[in-house]
């Protein structure tokens, strides 16, 4: 798909935009466009109309380093009267603030004599919620009411939840008409002469606001500051190859799109356009992938998941104290209890994820003082875990849903035929997920390395006792040798799923599998039926419900990958995480904007073709953003080592390498708490080589071959 017929992405805050190569929304074409601010569409319609007609597309550059849309546009007149084809040029910038959207409309006048062109926008809002716009139906909905008033288009839609919703179009410019969906004026041009009309789409109108022109440069300045603060803050990461810098440019820019502003720092929301919104486990994986060049993401979500940690027990929305968030929803159907996901925890995996990360970030940057502060919530997230495993009857963490309309499953593969049989017979009654297991061993152990760090050894040595008595009994039920791999799940009665699957690879993550396991699950999913040369697909296709085009049984998920290729590595299967990082970035190359959807289908790879696109899939995806970022950590082999007691740091090079295609890696401004250190890693005839470009005294450096 060429780059100019791509969506268009814009986000901040609570208000993100999905818009086409003219910077509009055309619902006669896509139905799932238009300008959504917290949960709920506020444009569905956006259209500007030259002598009564569209304008045609030059070309359309979403200037990702800072949240911008550029449309070059020209006039379409083609003998309906007025000025000639192609006499008009437009240049068409969008730029979105928290609570508006903005346009900056710069027209140039390349014909021969003074032109009069009559200029129409028009504007629809259906105010329909996120679900709605993603095929929930609803028996009834609130009213819209569609006004103009002076200069502006008002509508206003007022919900059942009592809230009313607004949206309203003003120009800078006096307007001749505005009509119900519309609004008109006149503008002049002579020859060689450029103007300028600046359109403001308000979601919060103030008594006074500023200036369509001042709204709009604030918003500029405000946008490019954000972003050029991200890059500031961030560690950076250079290559010799411009087509992997546009893939990592293109995904720590797509990250901190996503990302909102919380109490604690940032929170990079999970996608757009349907998990525009915090979710747990998104905000853990991408928070960790992330952590090598960006550890602030780390402390945001650590804190906003703190902060909404469950208290209490409430069945409607999966919630049991101690537990950590699985996503929060603002709009309509949340709000009235529609759907279960104003603030829901049908989540297995985000409570383990939480305390491993905690740990991470704790050895990553010295943190010890917030670390320390939230040390209530991370002894609570073990108490739900120690307590969900006490009531199973095998001792394993498993799920089993209450909200009537919550979650069937509570892994990341959460759609309802994910968790099956060999035989296709879906896993029924609470279900024990192999990966959960390993985040509950790895969360023993993160949380005894915190309890180390404050002097709490007693407590710690428990834990480091528990999971090891964990990782005896796991690879006991787990294994399954006429598969080579681990089993899938364990259902209600204790049954193995024994399924090749990817989830088998997240087990690698955190050390629970033993090495001759690691090494056969490494076999498995790097074989052709598994990995399809993009990516490991998330089933097998020997597997019964193999299908390449299905959400969870047979696509490739980038995120997926990354943490597979990250467990890899841990065991020393660098070549393997290598061929995994080359698959996707290879992938990269081939999507437009090197942006990764949130998944693809898993056909196998063709000559000459590319992947094949899942058709509403996420894009940007955090998780699948952040993925390159983990994987270079894996393929470069480093870990952060903090001996107790000391005030030293160490960083540890395992056996690094460099994918194909590149020669140098520059890491510079890589931060470590106080400590600070830049790296390259290069490639000879035989090795990748690595120099200390540069490090503060507390840093120490150890390169394993």
């Amino acid at each position: 798909m060429p780059d100019h017929l791509h969506p268009f992405v814009l986000k901040n805050e609570e208000t993100f935009a999905i818009l086409d190569s003219r910077g509009e929304i055309c619902p006669d074409v896509q139905h799932d466009v238009g300008i959504f601010h917290r949960g709920t569409r506020h444009v569905s319609r956006l259209q500007l109309l030259l002598w009564e007609r569209p304008p045609m597309v030059l070309s359309a550059t979403e200037r990702g380093a800072v949240g911008v849309l550029v449309s070059h546009l020209s006039n379409n007149n083609d003998g309906a009267g007025g000025s000639a084809t192609m006499t008009i040029h437009l240049e068409r910038t969008t730029v979105l603030t928290a609570t508006a959207c903005l346009q900056q409309f710069c027209f140039t006048s390349y014909a021969d004599q003074s032109v009069q062109m009559p200029l129409t926008l028009r504007l629809d809002a259906d105010f329909r919620d996120i679900f709605e716009v993603r095929g929930y139906a609803r028996s009834e909905r609130g009213r819209t009411v569609r006004r103009g008033v002076g200069d502006t288009l008002e509508l206003v839609y007022r919900g059942l939840d009592g809230e009313d919703r607004v949206t309203v179009l003003r120009l800078s410019e006096p307007v001749q008409d505005v009509g119900e969906g519309h609004i008109s004026l006149q503008m002049s041009l002579e020859p060689r002469q450029t103007r300028r009309l600046f359109l403001v789409l308000d979601f919060h109108p103030l008594s006074r606001p500023l200036g369509a022109e001042d709204h709009f440069n604030a918003a500029m300045a405000a946008t490019i500051q954000r972003f050029r603060d991200a890059r500031r803050h961030a560690a950076s990461v250079v290559s010799d190859n411009p087509a992997f810098n546009s893939w990592l440019m293109r995904s720590f820019s797509d990250v901190h799109l996503l990302a909102s502003q919380v109490e604690h720092g940032l929170y990079p929301y999970a996608g757009v356009p349907w998990f525009s919104c915090p979710f747990g486990r998104d905000g853990l994986i991408t928070a960790r992938q992330m952590l090598m060049v960006e550890p602030r993401l780390a402390r945001g979500v650590l804190g906003y998941l703190a902060n909404r940690q469950a208290v209490g027990h409430d069945p409607a929305h999966d919630e049991e104290p101690g537990k950590i968030l699985h996503e929060s929803r603002l709009g309509e159907m949340a709000a009235l209890g529609e759907v279960p996901f104003s603030r829901y925890y049908g989540a297995v995996d985000s409570t383990p994820l939480f305390l491993m990360l905690a740990g991470d970030y704790l050895c990553r940057s010295d943190d010890q003082d917030f670390i320390a502060s939230l040390l209530p919530e991370l002894l609570a997230a073990m108490g739900w875990i120690h307590r969900a495993e006490a009531s199973s009857f095998d001792g394993f963490l498993r799920y089993l849903r209450e909200a009537e309309n919550g979650l069937r499953n509570q892994g990341w593969k959460d759609s309802d035929d994910s968790i099956h049989h060999a035989d296709g017979r879906l896993a029924e009654g609470s279900i024990a997920l192999c990966e959960v297991q390993a985040y509950a061993y790895g969360a023993r152990r993160s949380l005894a390395g915190i309890l180390r760090r404050l002097e709490r050894d007693a407590e710690a040595e428990i834990l480091l006792e528990e999971a090891a008595a964990l990782r005896q009994r796991f690879h006991q039920a787990f294994w399954t040798a006429s598969i080579d791999s681990y089993a899938l799940a364990l259902d209600g009665e204790g049954q193995p799923c024994k399924v090749r699957t990817s989830n088998a690879g997240h087990c690698l993550l955190t050390g629970i599998a033993t090495p001759q396991a690691a090494a056969a699950v490494a076999r498995q999913l790097l074989a052709p039926t598994s990995f399809n040369g993009w990516g490991v697909r998330t089933l097998d296709e020997r597997e019964s419900r193999y299908n390449p085009m299905s959400y969870h049984n047979g696509s490739v998920w980038p995120h997926d990958n990354a943490l597979i290729g990250m467990g890899l590595a841990r065991y020393g299967h660098r070549s393997e995480a290598l061929q995994i990082l080359t698959g996707l970035f290879e992938t990269a190359s081939a999507v437009p904007m090197f942006q990764l959807p949130e998944l693809f289908c898993g056909f196998p790879r063709r000559e000459e073709e590319g992947p094949t696109f899942y058709p509403v899939a996420c894009s940007p995806q955090a998780w699948a953003s952040g993925s390159v970022f983990g994987l270079l950590e894996a393929v470069t082999g480093m870990s952060i080592e903090r001996e107790h007691g000391s005030s030293r740091v160490e960083v540890r090079l395992h056996n690094p390498c460099l994918p194909r295609g590149l020669n140098l890696l520059d890491v510079n401004g890589l931060r470590l708490g106080d400590e600070e250190i830049s790296l390259q890693f290069h490639r000879s005839d035989y090795d990748v080589g690595v120099m200390v470009r540069s490090r503060t005294p507390g840093v120490d450096v150890l390169i394993m071959k």
